[in-house]
């Protein structure tokens, strides 16, 4: 895990961007797939007429507004597998976005990427305390939600679903002395007895945003490592999350409440003790899915099952791991793989939340068009594979110009939204939970596809232009190319 650390208490949280994301593209215009071969398709799969055009490739065009996708595979001509599971529906947040310390203000010069994002909503995330948001609680009893209150705001204005992650604690809460913060402590849990006083912290946010209907409990066991025992303690971590749980469901039992947000850690191929949960992708780290075990026997009650991690081994590694040796687009497996799990061990009762997700080495910097094609590829695991939500962790920089990974450009690069944020609204829109998908068959396995009756996604996750048949037809992507082609 990263460690994110500050020096003040005035919301400016110098924090490090995290490495592994992707960015902005440089304008490319709609491509088309020739109408003899869409026309083609649309007979041989037995489609309904097609929707609005979306976004061809990915040349930063805004997703364009309009209903999610039917529910049922009756449009199809028949039922097959669909989006997520666990009783998720289209209703529930799905694909979106965590703001950090860096994102979008509510002034004036922001007002294009604040249109670009409400064009097509989609599910915000903000942490109680960090990242962005100072601490609501100085003193006992004593509040300040200035900057959370911003935050909220923010995501209304931009007509997202808000979902607040309930960490970190005020310092007071974990030895700390009451009316300072010391933000390199950010990452400590709040001691044993001062679990209650936490749990009431929630509950008083609740009551102020009655309008967040979802909770995160913490944070990636942040602060909940035994280095005696040399493993998770999630018996701590399960004693604060029903003490949370509890107080939140006093506050209004419609509110969805979810964890236990642990790092799927994963080894190496060859390295690492023997786990349940592997492939040539790797192998989870046993202790983590020990904890997430204890959490689902002992917790007091959820509405969703939350976990982040890395598809590539050693992303989140403990130190000292060797450095991973697998495919970056072979890794992808890994997503379906961990969800597949945690549905199992679920009974399939709780929708599977991925928290944060990314896609590229420590210490690697790839082209822009190189990753944004492993995302949308990775954002097809998660739809294909069983997760009902996913959530792109913003990079914590702040530009005015342009930067790998950024939702939204600066001055210097036209103030709009970015592919990357396209491309997390068009999932949002066309692959909610509940949606039907079709069976569509790639000859060219460097070319991944996912379809539902009124829109398919196509990605290219070679740097070198590829060809495929796709249920016999023909269709021709430049380097990393995507694009979204109405059905």
């Amino acid at each position: 895990m990263e460690h994110e650390r500050s020096t003040d208490d005035t919301g400016e949280i110098p924090l490090p961007p995290r490495p592994g994301t992707g960015g902005t593209r440089p304008p490319r215009g709609p491509r088309r797939w020739r109408p003899d071969l869409l026309a083609a398709l649309v007979a041989a799969l037995l489609v309904a007429a097609p929707a609005a055009v979306l976004v061809a490739g990915r040349s930063g065009g805004d997703a364009a507004p309009g209903r999610a996708a039917e529910r049922t595979g009756d449009r199809a001509g028949a039922r097959g597998p669909v989006v997520g599971g666990g009783g998720a529906t289209a209703a529930w947040p799905s694909w979106g976005l965590t703001h950090t310390q860096h994102t979008l203000p509510l002034s004036a010069a922001a007002s294009r990427q604040r249109a670009a994002t409400a064009r097509q909503p989609v599910a915000q995330v903000q942490s109680l305390m960090g990242w962005g948001a100072t601490n609501p609680e100085p003193s006992p009893g004593r509040h300040d939600f200035t900057t959370l209150d911003r935050r909220v705001d923010l995501i209304r204005a931009t007509r997202g679903t808000p979902v607040i992650t309930l960490c970190c604690a005020p310092d007071w809460m974990k030895g700390g002395t009451a009316g300072r913060t010391d933000w390199t402590r950010l990452e400590k849990a709040p001691d044993p007895a001062h679990y209650d006083d936490f749990a009431n912290l929630a509950a008083t946010v609740a009551r102020r945003y009655p309008d967040v209907r979802h909770y995160l409990v913490w944070n990636e066991f942040k602060g909940f490592w035994d280095p005696a025992r040399n493993t998770w303690d999630a018996a701590a971590y399960t004693a604060l999350y029903n003490k949370v749980y509890t107080a939140l469901k006093k506050v209004d039992p419609r509110i969805r409440v979810g964890g236990p947000y642990i790092p799927m850690d994963s080894n190496p191929p060859g390295q690492g003790p023997p786990s349940e949960v592997s492939g040539p992708w790797g192998a989870v780290d046993p202790r983590v899915l020990e904890a997430t075990r204890y959490w689902l026997r002992n917790k007091a009650g959820a509405d969703f099952l939350a976990v982040d991690g890395a598809s590539l081994p050693g992303r989140t590694g403990r130190p000292g791991q060797a450095p991973a040796r697998v495919n970056e687009i072979d890794a992808l497996a890994k997503f379906p793989a961990v969800t597949r799990w945690l549905r199992e061990q679920s009974g399939d009762r709780l929708p599977v939340w991925w928290a944060e997700w990314y896609v590229q080495p420590r210490g690697v910097t790839w082209s822009d068009e190189r990753l944004g094609a492993v995302q949308t590829a990775a954002m097809m695991e998660f739809a294909r594979g069983g997760a009902s939500a996913a959530f792109y962790w913003s990079p914590q920089v702040a530009t005015s110009a342009e930067c790998l990974g950024c939702l939204w450009s600066g001055t210097a690069a036209g103030n709009r939204g970015t592919p990357t944020l396209t491309m997390l609204q068009n999932f949002t829109r066309w692959f909610p939970p509940g949606t039907p998908l079709l069976a569509m068959a790639s000859s060219n396995p460097d070319i991944r596809v996912l379809a539902q009756p009124r829109q398919m996604v196509a990605v290219n996750t070679t740097g070198r232009p590829a060809r495929t048949l796709l249920n016999g037809k023909a269709l021709e992507l430049g380097p990393y190319e995507s694009r979204w082609i109405p059905l």
